[in-house]
């Protein structure tokens, strides 16, 4: 009985050609593999040791020309699949960017130990004393520095950890018990010359730190050994300066007990008040008692 193939659908092996072409290939490498290895076997001109190194080479040429043939049969199906997965990738990499930064953060910090639980830091715009730290964050017990008077605001600060990879790390511990406290003091420009005074408000400054200069002295010379560098201090200073506006700024640095920077602060300021305006009225006096002579003259 004649076959009329017109009638067969070839429809299905069209649409599997890797299919088709994978079996192929297998049997085939196979049917060439074994037909090759009977044939060094056959071969009594080789030794037994020639006949399994032969073979073994074989095996090895087939098996590396069966993947490669392999690789090309399915390389548009791979090449799919590479694509998907690198979208993917990408995908997952977007999404998860903040938190892939953040456990970099923590392993930055592991490594180099910039600050512990406990320390006074500063990070970016945060400052504050470190309370617990993790692989996704720091949480920061806020400290107003700024403001210069070192207690707790009563705020607390988390900062992702990738924070960590863009702005630098400032380790503020040993302010902790001593602290270089600068602070200023303006006045308009008048008669008043802030030089006279500058001496009296020394000497007021060294009064108020009396009780503690020889613990500042030996804390200084300490954070100067640790960190391998000069900082000012123990002595006070005062600097006179002026603004473009036509102020006198009076500029007080002073090495001190970190809780007690206030107190001085405000001493200082009612010291200064206080010879300001006594030297500002002994001008004006002066000045009154001149414009009444030469009135008196001029009678």
């Amino acid at each position: 009985m004649p076959v009329d193939f017109s009638q067969l659908d070839f429809s299905i092996l069209m649409d599997h050609l890797e299919v088709v072409f994978t079996i192929t290939w297998i049997v085939l490498s196979y049917l060439i593999r074994r037909y090759t290895k009977r044939m060094i076997r056959i071969n009594q001109k080789l030794e037994n040791d020639q006949r399994r190194q032969r073979i073994n080479t074989v095996d090895n040429i087939f098996n590396l020309l069966l993947v490669v043939g392999l690789v090309l049969i399915w390389s548009s199906e791979l090449q799919n699949i590479a694509i998907s997965i690198a979208a993917f990738m990408v995908a997952l990499v977007i999404a998860t960017k903040e938190f892939i930064a953040c456990i970099i953060g923590a392993f930055y910090r592991a490594s180099t130990r910039p600050y512990q639980v406990g320390d006074w830091i500063r990070i970016a715009n945060y400052e504050g004393e470190v309370t617990d730290s993790d692989w996704l964050s720091t949480t920061l017990f806020e400290v107003d520095l700024k403001g210069g008077t070192y207690t707790y605001t009563g705020r607390t600060t988390v900062v992702p950890n990738s924070v960590l990879l863009l702005h630098t790390v400032q380790n503020l511990n040993y302010m902790r018990r001593y602290v270089t406290h600068t602070f200023s003091i303006a006045r308009q420009t008048d008669e008043v010359n802030l030089f006279i005074i500058k001496e009296q408000i020394l000497e007021k400054i060294r009064e108020y730190s009396e009780h503690f200069h020889e613990v500042a002295i030996r804390y200084n010379s300490l954070i100067e050994k640790r960190l391998d560098i000069r900082i000012s201090g123990p002595e006070p200073r005062v600097r006179i300066t002026t603004t473009p506006e036509g102020f006198n700024v009076f500029t007080i640095s002073l090495f001190c007990p970190t809780e007690e920077a206030v107190g001085i602060e405000q001493k200082v300021s009612e010291d200064f008040m206080a010879f300001w305006y006594e030297k500002r009225d002994a001008l004006l006096l002066e000045k009154r008692a001149l414009e009444k002579r030469a009135l008196e003259k001029e009678n």
